[in-house]
């Protein structure tokens, strides 16, 4: 079904209006996905901050081409879906990929990543499944307090045993 060409104009300024205040944006390709998984995946990044869309190709490369994004635009084949994290919902810039991936991993052929955006500059497929493979701030922030930790417990474990051979 066509699309009225004010209708257009309105999906370009919403479209226009969300890669400017996204964080990071991950596009995907999908087919074969049933409605109770599509609802499943997006109630999911929903509950994350995270936002899942469905556009047109050509409405979606105009609005990146103006918004002046860098880099080159990854190939868009096929149907194409983004999920991104708007700037008000968060600043952890994996969430979208992180989160897709799990999907990616669970509906195997349904659904793939094709590229994204972090930080206004295009990544590619392959940038992506990297992104989506980094933990969640809180992870990283207890992995970096166990590296931190770890000296100093050693130090006390040894300090335990010089007590207990002297004692």
């Amino acid at each position: 079904m066509a699309i009225t060409r004010e209708k257009k104009e309105a999906l370009l300024v919403e479209l226009k209006d969300i890669v400017s205040n996204a964080v990071s944006i991950a596009f995907v390709h999908f087919k074969g996905l049933s409605v109770k998984e599509a609802s499943e995946l997006r109630s999911t990044l929903k509950a994350e901050g995270v936002r899942y869309r469905v556009t047109k190709k050509t409405l979606l490369k105009r609005v990146l081409d103006a918004d002046k994004v860098e880099g080159e635009i990854p190939s868009l084949d096929g149907e194409v879906a983004f999920a991104y994290l708007s700037k008000d919902a968060g600043d952890d810039m994996t969430a979208p990929a992180r989160n897709l991936n799990t999907f990616i991993k669970k509906f195997k052929d349904k659904i793939t990543f094709l590229g994204g955006v972090i930080e206004h500059r295009f990544i590619t497929k392959e940038e992506v499944e990297t992104v989506a493979a980094i933990p969640p701030t809180p992870v990283l922030r207890g992995m970096f307090v166990n590296v931190i930790n770890s000296p100093i417990q050693k130090l006390v474990i040894a300090l335990d045993a010089i007590a207990q051979k002297k004692a």
